[in-house]
């Protein structure tokens, strides 16, 4: 007999199969030698008490194996020879593109701006050494894109179309942990993600398709009103089917390449702030209603925060448990700051983004630039919090109380910041809409969570790379540029996605548009 069950345990029992095995045995009334399998399917955490409990769904079979399942088994057919689609970005959105095309019949072409997974770790070390920025090499751009370095979260608010389960089965064929498949709020971390996305990488050439790194897409080739292929840095042209772009949001000489050639863009919300820190042991405190902290069977604590402040949104985001903050520039005088944690989030530190909602109207004198309006935006506040920090990557940060009540911080607290960072007046030279908003959001935080409002946690400057100010409009049906045809607007960097998954789904349903446009009577 096979059957799903749902169960709620103490931290302790849900830990580990000896603790839940012999529960399950009692609650089915049977031997704990009559079970024959386990496999978790849901697992979620309630803390909203003192009485921490964990919520889980369990398959289980008793006198009996579990029959062995071909689903989700990945066989990708060799393409040789088929159709090109030049797939521009290897980040999320351009590798499940490819792998979609792929198991579609089309050879993927796929151009990378930046470097592999193993060279790209040696300019991140360079940049720490030497705090020089690689503009194609860097925490943003290289195989993988901007998720590779990061906490590798799989959840998404996104409410558009896709196949969400298929996303966390492609990642765990390639490698990724068996928690992705259960956790409600799954994770992969970035020591393990980019062995997955070496992987993916690996089974895009073995099917016949093609990865080229140091590879930058500086033009387009078309013909009337359709794209026919692009050209490169080094002046190659490459010719296709068809252009799915997905090259990410910090991807910013695109959008201005796209722009002067009068391909149609549009500007939208996004948003901008600051990356928050406290120390691991205080969350843990705060989110699991403890002095003690999470104990021994209880992961990291994270938190999620949203409030309204004068029809702006003020939020965290991308929130790493046990992490730590990165220097995320792409450019020259730029100081751009991210977070990430591994798999086992086990650092002293807890980070996230606390970004403010900004919309075109916001930004009336920038509107000369149209629709790159929140691009200069973005570049003019990254180039002052440059200055503020000293013009080293180090970064201008400030005592949490003391930016809500406007005062000098005399001193800061250890950070896992490796640049380091020097005491500025945020709450001087951030933009008003944004210093506002971010001050009453802290203050509501901390009415929601006592002692979230503390000295004790240090705000850096700026969280800037949030999402994309601009998107490339396309149409609803086809996914095509609203003019040119061929042309495939992909994942954050065309303003359709926010993140791993949500980007990951866009491009599949980009590969099956292609596929729409090669065979309207399919």
């Amino acid at each position: 007999m096979i059957t799903e069950l749902d169960i709620v345990l103490s931290p302790k029992d849900a830990s580990d199969k000896k603790y839940y095995q012999p529960v399950l045995a009692k609650k089915l009334g049977v031997p704990v030698s009559q079970i024959h399998g386990i496999k978790i399917l849901r697992k979620s955490i309630d803390a909203r008490r003192r009485n921490i409990l964990v919520n889980l769904r369990f398959r289980v079979a008793c006198g009996e194996e579990f029959p062995q399942s071909e689903e989700f088994a990945f066989d990708y057919p060799n393409v040789t020879g088929e159709k090109k689609v030049i797939v521009v970005g290897a980040g999320p959105a351009g590798l499940f593109a490819a792998l979609r095309l792929i198991e579609l019949g089309y050879q993927p072409i796929v151009l990378e701006r930046g470097k592999s997974v193993e060279d790209r770790k040696k300019d991140l070390g360079e940049l720490h050494r030497t705090r020089t920025v690689n503009p194609d090499s860097n925490y943003s751009f290289g195989e993988g894109g901007a998720g590779t370095f990061s906490d590798g979260k799989l959840y998404t608010r996104s409410k558009k179309r896709g196949d969400l389960k298929k996303i966390l089965n492609v990642l765990h064929f390639h490698g990724a942990q068996d928690d992705i498949l259960f956790d409600a709020h799954p994770h992969i971390g970035t020591d393990v993600l980019p062995k997955v996305i070496v992987r993916i990488r690996e089974n895009i050439l073995k099917a016949g398709g093609q990865v080229y790194f140091s590879t930058k897409v500086v033009d387009y080739i078309l013909d009337e009103d359709r794209i026919c292929g692009v050209i490169t840095e080094s002046g190659e042209e490459i010719v296709g089917e068809g252009v799915i772009l997905a090259t990410g949001h910090s991807a910013r000489d695109v959008y201005r390449k796209l722009h002067k050639q009068g391909i149609e863009l549009e500007a939208k919300s996004f948003a901008m702030g600051v990356r928050i820190e406290h120390s691991q042991e205080l969350i843990d405190q705060i989110q699991y209603h403890n002095p003690a902290g999470r104990g021994d069977y209880l992961p990291a604590a994270s938190y999620s925060f949203v409030h309204q402040v004068e029809d702006r949104g003020v939020y965290s985001f991308c929130m790493c448990p046990g992490g730590v903050i990165v220097p995320a520039a792409t450019g020259d005088r730029q100081q751009v700051v991210n977070g990430m944690s591994s798999s086992n989030r086990n650092t002293a530190f807890a980070n996230s983004g606390m970004a403010v909602e900004i919309r075109t109207q916001d930004l009336k004198e920038y509107q000369q630039y149209g629709a790159l309006a929140g691009l200069y935006f973005q570049e003019e506040l990254e180039e002052r919090a440059f200055v503020e920090g000293g013009e080293n990557l180090t970064a201008p940060a400030q005592r949490m109380k003391d930016f809500v009540n406007g005062k000098r911080s005399s001193s800061l607290p250890k950070t896992s910041y490796q640049p380091g960072i020097v005491s500025s007046l945020m709450h001087k030279w951030l933009p008003e809409h944004i210093r506002f908003r971010l001050q009453e959001g802290f203050k509501m935080f901390g009415q929601k969570s006592k002692g979230f409002l503390t000295n004790e946690a240090v705000i850096l400057g700026v969280e800037s790379r949030t999402s994309s100010p601009v998107r490339i409009p396309r149409e609803r049906e086809s996914f095509q540029h609203i003019r040119i045809e061929g042309l495939f607007p992909c994942g954050e960097g065309a303003g359709y996605a926010g993140g791993i998954v949500s980007a990951a789904m866009d491009g599949e349903q980009c590969a099956d548009a292609f596929d729409r446009y090669q065979n309207p009577n399919k």
